[in-house]
């Protein structure tokens, strides 16, 4: 009786003692302290572009993102800029026809004042 009881107080303990976990390791923690690794996700690649380890890769693909981001900011203040009524000086085409002749924003391109399908082609 005394055994099964010391038996069933061992296995109870067993069951809430820390697991030993072995040490993983991946090429992906060769990433792991690069800048905007943050906790608690760390390097997060959900599309496992840089799975590989490659550090040219990786660089590579830091400097695109790097890029495209400054291109979609100068493209936002542009479309600010326009649309508080701030337009290039100047002619858009051989005709005569200025910047500031036609609307802002998709009308420019699908309204009825649209600039001529022929530029922009």
């Amino acid at each position: 009786m005394k055994l099964t009881i010391l038996a069933s107080l061992i296995a109870a303990s067993a069951a809430f003692a820390p697991a030993q976990q072995s040490a993983k390791t991946t090429s992906l923690n060769a990433f792991e302290d690069a800048l905007g690794s943050q906790p608690p996700l760390g390097f997060f690649d959900p599309l496992g572009l840089v799975a590989d380890g490659d550090e040219e890769k990786f660089d590579r693909l830091r400097y695109v993102e790097i890029k495209h981001g400054r291109i979609c900011q100068l493209a936002f203040l542009g479309n600010i800029i326009t649309r508080s009524g701030v337009h290039l000086s100047g002619n858009i085409d051989y005709a005569g026809n200025s910047f500031d002749s036609f609307p802002n924003g998709l009308a420019a391109v699908f309204g009825p004042d649209a600039i001529p399908q022929a530029g922009l082609a």
